[in-house]
This record gives structure tokens, C-alpha cells and sequence, in this order.
């Protein structure tokens, strides 16, 4: 059944027979190895906690933004799209997008920022690599092993997702030296796939961080006239104000972002496969170039949205004084909690970490909503 669904891949897809798991499992004929991996992200705890973890809003400011599990299902649908067009492993793409932000702590990057600096005598803290740690060692589903045993193609994918890790520093602080046991190879590139989750997460969040932005008033319409590409799609929808609700044009442009962005990376993508000679998968791992990526037309306009985000967004006085409050909430509970963190936590569950890391792990593992809770008990 495998063997016969190979055949419609293209060249330059990972195929649905994985290389391996660390754990050997027996396959089963209901699905591949990548829909096993999804479908043991979808069924994780981590997974579900995105739900009420911060986008770009705190998860109790409304019900209508995005929190990080919205977020990740649209970069797994853009991911999809991008795939199937290009005859890859869409089953892998969409894992790693619903995977790539599992180790996000609660409020964002603030958290991130936060629990870094609390974890800076004890290897930091990344959320890159938390989600590694919450996929081979915190998820606990199995009497086999710990973590989800997923398939080597998709820790590559999550590892190298933005291309080859060149200094293994922190890697190796956080997770141990010779964690994945030389069955990662760090100075290849990533496959196709990996780099289509990659950009697809881009495209999601400054096309949707806007349309949230929007939503509550941080900008408007005529502040978007100004970057190039936004302007001519503004043009042609701003006329149907007429007829429309201001809410209804807004999903209308945002719509239309996300095909100009899809559109430029397909287009852009199929002319680096041509340029870089890549002929086989094993092109697509030797090659240093990212070959999934926007053309210097459509950087120079995604570097624009960021730069107006950070501006009218994430630097704005109402977002800024919920970062403020994140890191406040966060720091007290670490420093709380590292007084007697038998209180908080079933220490004798974790093995062959310290307390400082197994306290990072909890809080980074927390909601929003969890995180405040707590602190109001404790402050």
C-alpha cells in the first residue's frame, strides 16, 4: 500500500517510507510514516496547550486572534498547498508545520525572552529546540519510550527546518551532546518540504498578524497604502466599501496577500531548482542555497510587513505593556517556583535533567491562562 503511494510523489519528495524511527516501530498499512508522525502531534498535550498560548495578543484579550494553534493549522494549510503543487510529501509538511511551535512558552516571544535570561547559567533556552525536547523526551504516551518517536525525515525537518545548524552550542547544552546519536546530519540542507513549512510559516503570520492587527484598531487601511505590492491590492478592494463591511474587504486583502506570497514562491522556487541543477532529492540535501523562497521583489516586501509590524504592532504601547506583564509573571515563577520546586512539580518523573531545566520545562510548557493563574496565587 506504501510502495504503491511512492509512485506519485515527485523526484524531489522524501518518501513515505521513512529511513527510520529511533525506537523501531512495526508500520501499518492504514498509514505512512509522516500521517503517524501528525497525527501524534495532533494527539499531544503540547499541541492542545497552543490553544491558549499567545500569538501576538495575550490568549484573554479576545476570542476572535489568533493563539498559536490557530497560527499553526494555517501554516499547515498554506504548507499543503505548496506541497501537493509541487508533487512532494504533503504528509511531511503538514507535520512539521503543526509541530514548529510546539516549544513556544506562554506570551510569545516575551516568554521566550524571559525564560532565556532566568536559564542563562543553565544553557539558555530556545524555543526551537523546546519543541525537540517536548517531541523525544516530555510527551509521555508510550510504555516503549519516552516522547513521540518520530521519524528521523521529520526531527531533520523540525532541527534544520531554516536551513543547516551550524554551531551546536546550545543544541547541545539544552538537549545533551550526541542526543540524536549521528543520525542527524546538521551540515546538509533541509529537504524541500521542511523548507516549505519554513516559509509557509512567514507567509501565515504577516498575512494573518495584519489582518489581527486590524481587527483591533493598532492601524487602519491608509497606513498599509504605503508598502509596496499592499498598495494595489488596497486600491482594488478599498472600492467595495461601498457595497461591503469594512471586515469583509479586510479578508478579501489578506486573501489576497497569501496568493501573491504562494504565487511569488512557486514561481521563485522552480526557477532555483532550475538555476542549482537539481535533479534528485540528494541535490536538494547537498546544496547550500535555500531553493523554497521568495524573489527579491517579494524580500524586499516581506522585510517591509515585518518592519511595519514591529512598529505598529509588536513595539505598540497596548502589546508592549502585555509583554511587560508576561515577563513579570514569568520571572516570579521561576524564581518562585526554584525555592521548593517540589511544590510545584513531580520532580521524580523527569530523569537526567537539572532542577533549573525541569522548571524551565514547566513553565514553558504552561497556557497563558495557566501561567497567570499561578502567579496570582504566588505573588
Amino acid at each position: 500500500m506504501q510502495k504503491k503511494s511512492i509512485g506519485k510523489l515527485g523526484k524531489f519528495a522524501v518518501p513515505l517510507i521513512s529511513r527510520g524511527r529511533f525506537f523501531k516501530e512495526k508500520r501499518t498499512n492504514l498509514r505512512n510514516d509522516f500521517q503517524r508522525d501528525r497525527d501524534r502531534i495532533i494527539h499531544s498535550t503540547a499541541f492542545r496547550r497552543l490553544k491558549h498560548k499567545t500569538q501576538v495578543f495575550v490568549n484573554t484579550s479576545g476570542d476572535h486572534f489568533r493563539t498559536r494553534i490557530t497560527h499553526s493549522l494555517e501554516v499547515s494549510q498554506i504548507a499543503r498547498t505548496l506541497s501537493k503543487f509541487f508533487n512532494l510529501n504533503e504528509d511531511l509538511s503538514e507535520t512539521l508545520s503543526l509541530a514548529h511551535d510546539l516549544g513556544h512558552t506562554p506570551f510569545g516571544h516575551a516568554g521566550e525572552e524571559t525564560l532565556n535570561y532566568c536559564m542563562r547559567d543553565y544553557g539558555g533556552f530556545d524555543h526551537n529546540i523546546q519543541t525537540l525536547r517536548i517531541i523525544t523526551i516530555l510527551e509521555n504516551r508510550y510504555y516503549e519510550f519516552k516522547g513521540l518517536n518520530l521519524s528521523i525525515e521529520t526531527l531533520d525537518g523540525l532541527i534544520k527546518h531554516n536551513g543547516p545548524i551550524k554551531d551546536l552550542t546550545k543544541l547541545n547544552q539544552i538537549l545533551g551532546k550526541d542526543f540524536f546519536e549521528k543520525k542527524i546530519n546538521f551540515t546538509l540542507n533541509s529537504s524541500l518540504e521542511a523548507q516549505i513549512a519554513s516559509i509557509s510559516d512567514d507567509i501565515a503570520y504577516n498575512s494573518h498578524d495584519l489582518e489581527d492587527g486590524l481587527k483591533s484598531n493598532l492601524f487602519d487601511l491608509n497606513h498599509l497604502k504605503k508598502i509596496p505590492v499592499l498598495n494595489k491590492i488596497i486600491f482594488k478592494h478599498t472600492k467595495k466599501l461601498k457595497n461591503h463591511s469594512i471586515d469583509l474587504v479586510v479578508r478579501q486583502i489578506i486573501r489576497d496577500i497569501i496568493n501573491e506570497m504562494v504565487s511569488d514562491v512557486i514561481v521563485t522556487t522552480k526557477e532555483n531548482i532550475k538555476l542549482y541543477k537539481i535533479k534528485n532529492l540528494s541535490d536538494i540535501y547537498k546544496t547550500k542555497k535555500k531553493l523554497v523562497n521568495f524573489s527579491r521583489r517579494m524580500q524586499k516586501f516581506d522585510k517591509k510587513i515585518k518592519t511595519f509590524l514591529k512598529q505598529k504592532m509588536y513595539f505598540h504601547k497596548d502589546v508592549n505593556s502585555n509583554t511587560i506583564y508576561g515577563k513579570k509573571v514569568l520571572t516570579k515563577l521561576f524564581l518562585q517556583i526554584k525555592k521548593n520546586p517540589k511544590k510545584y512539580i513531580n520532580i521524580n518523573k523527569y530523569s537526567n535533567s537539572n532542577t533549573e531545566r525541569i522548571i524551565c520545562d514547566y513553565i514553558a510548557g504552561m497556557t497563558d491562562r495557566y501561567a497567570i493563574n499561578l502567579y496570582n496565587q504566588i505573588k
